[in-house]
C-alpha cells in the first residue's frame, strides 16, 4: 500500500494521514470534511484543515482560501424524497481564478491520484468561484 501512495499522482506523494482522515470522516463520522493541499517543496498532497463532525457547509467554504487552489472531500447528510436519511462524499477541486496559473496546472495534473485513493466518493465537482459549489449545487447533485 506504501507504494500506492508514492505513485498516486504524477511526481506528487500522497501522506498517508490523507487517506486516514478521510476514512475516519466516512465510517467514523468524526469529521464533516477535509481539505487537502499540495506542498510544492516537499511534492506531496498533504491534509490543510479538517472540519469537525458540527460543522456545516459553510465552515467548508470559509476553510478554502480566495487565491489558491485546494482539493476537499465534504460529506453531505440530508432527507431524501422517501423521507430516508443519507449521505453522500463530494470531491471538489477549487481553483479559483484569483491562484497562480501554476497552481492550477499543478492541482489539475495531481487530482486523479488522490481521487483514486479515496473510494467511496458520489459526486465530483470543479469550481473557480464559490457560486459553482454553493450549498444549493451540492444539495441538487444529491437529489
Amino acid at each position: 500500500m506504501a507504494m500506492a501512495f508514492k505513485m498516486a499522482t504524477e511526481g506528487m506523494r500522497v501522506k498517508q494521514e490523507c487517506l486516514s482522515s478521510f476514512m475516519e470522516m466516512k465510517w467514523k463520522k468524526v469529521s464533516r470534511y477535509v481539505v487537502y493541499k499540495i506542498d510544492e517543496q516537499a511534492r506531496e498532497v498533504m491534509v490543510d484543515k479538517v472540519g469537525a463532525a458540527g460543522e456545516g457547509y459553510d465552515g467548508l467554504a470559509a476553510a478554502l482560501p480566495a487565491d489558491d487552489c485546494r482539493y476537499a472531500v465534504f460529506d453531505f447528510d440530508f432527507v431524501s424524497r422517501d423521507n430516508c436519511q443519507k449521505s453522500k462524499i463530494f470531491f471538489i477541486t477549487w481553483s479559483p481564478t484569483a491562484s497562480r496559473i501554476r497552481s492550477k496546472i499543478l492541482y489539475a495534473t495531481s487530482k486523479q491520484g488522490l481521487r483514486r485513493l479515496l473510494e467511496g466518493i458520489h459526486y465530483e465537482v470543479q469550481a473557480t468561484d464559490p457560486t459553482e459549489m454553493g450549498f444549493d449545487v451540492i444539495q441538487e447533485k444529491a437529489k
